[in-house]
């Protein structure tokens, strides 16, 4: 099992300087935390989502040198490479290590698999992103309807983004 803690000290070295980069992928992580245990993944698969989520915009600081873009398919391109030495230095089994870089590199590719530990990426993601771009409701309900595959994700896209605003 990979050392979540220890990778999360990795991610936020390389990422150090850029906050805003480190407050989206801890939010990303938490999400797919709680949207897996509600959703019963085994401990191996939660525990590659988990660093999944940590890793998965590892590449944007390589896709903004190289190509002058943070543009998903770029992020996808760039962060495979960028996460193996860390995926390493936390002693990630081959196995493992090869999933956790195929969920980095598709994770802007939303019909790329229905697998449950991608999905529940792309809605971690999604809910991350809807809040940080101030995504409006009808393009909240669109990816619930076209992303969002768990009960747990599509109920939190819906208290989040769908619900009427509380009144006391």
């Amino acid at each position: 099992m990979i050392d979540i803690a220890k990778l999360t000290e990795l991610a936020i070295a390389y990422d150090a300087g850029d906050p805003r980069r480190v407050q989206h992928f801890m939010k990303v992580y938490a999400f797919c935390r709680i949207i897996g245990q509600r959703e019963g993944l085994d401990a191996q698969t939660q525990n590659t989502l988990e660093a999944a989520a940590v890793l998965h915009d590892i590449g944007i600081h390589e896709a903004e040198h190289k190509h002058a873009s943070s543009a998903g398919k770029w992020q996808e391109v760039e962060g495979p490479a960028v996460a193996a030495p860390l995926l390493e230095q936390v002693g990630a089994d081959p196995a493992t290590c090869e999933r956790i870089l195929w969920l980095i590199a598709h994770h802007h590719t939303y019909a790329a698999s229905e697998d449950i530990d991608f999905r529940i990426l792309l809605e971690a993601d999604f809910l991350v992103n809807a809040y940080e771009d101030a995504l409006p409701p009808n393009a909240c309900q669109t990816a619930g309807d076209k992303i969002f595959r768990t009960r747990t994700g599509q109920t939190l896209l819906q208290h989040l983004f769908l619900a009427s605003p509380y009144q006391p």
